[in-house]
């Protein structure tokens, strides 16, 4: 059982942490959506890899057998606006990614809403008391909003003037462009000097 004052962790750390390409990508998560350090990521991408563990032995039993635990599955998913009932299918959730998780945590739609102008403000405002699900004051940033409680993310009690917040309405989209814009960068040949004329 072990000592219950010593809490087991709640993630796993990569095989290669100094992996090049991964420190990159970890980066670029941490930049995007404003996570704090890479402890918390880890946790959503531990979550996310439990599901798709469940969703693999679900694959290897019998049709009869995987019925009952399959709609639990996908039930719990689509709490979260992970997958729709009757249309997501095993293999989908096999296919999930982490930013589809990311854009479900608090901070995310709290940013999408316009409560707040960028990802480091919006998780100040959460940490601070000012944001409220269904009038309840939640503090975490990293709570992931059920699909039903999406539209009822607000300010808590008193709001605050925030000018110029931008709607933010795909997040995922702008952050695949951004990654294409890096690869489309890291790809272009570099300029030789025997090309580059100079006027004598």
């Amino acid at each position: 059982m072990g000592d219950p004052k010593k809490r087991r962790k709640m993630y796993q750390t990569p095989r290669k942490k100094w992996d090049k390409q991964l420190l990159a990508s970890e980066r670029k998560l941490l930049d995007f959506y404003g996570i704090k350090n890479k402890k918390e990521l880890r946790k959503h991408e531990a979550w996310l890899k439990n599901k798709r563990q469940i969703a693999r032995k679900l694959l290897a039993l019998q049709l009869d057998k995987r019925v009952t635990r399959e709609k639990e599955l996908m039930s719990s998913l689509s709490r979260i606006g992970l997958a729709k009932p009757g249309t997501t299918t095993l293999d989908d959730i096999l296919a999930l990614q982490i930013e589809a998780l990311l854009e479900k945590r608090l901070q995310t739609i709290v940013l999408r809403k316009g409560l707040a102008n960028t990802s480091k403000q919006a998780r100040q405002f959460i940490t601070h008391g000012h944001i409220a699900v269904r009038g309840r004051k939640i503090d975490s940033p990293s709570y992931l909003v059920l699909l039903e409680e999406a539209g009822e993310v607000g300010w808590y009690k008193t709001p605050l003037q925030v000018e110029n917040a931008p709607q933010k309405k795909d997040m995922k989209k702008e952050f695949e462009e951004a990654k294409g814009e890096e690869a489309a960068l890291e790809t272009e040949p570099a300029v030789k000097i025997d090309d580059v004329k100079v006027d004598e």
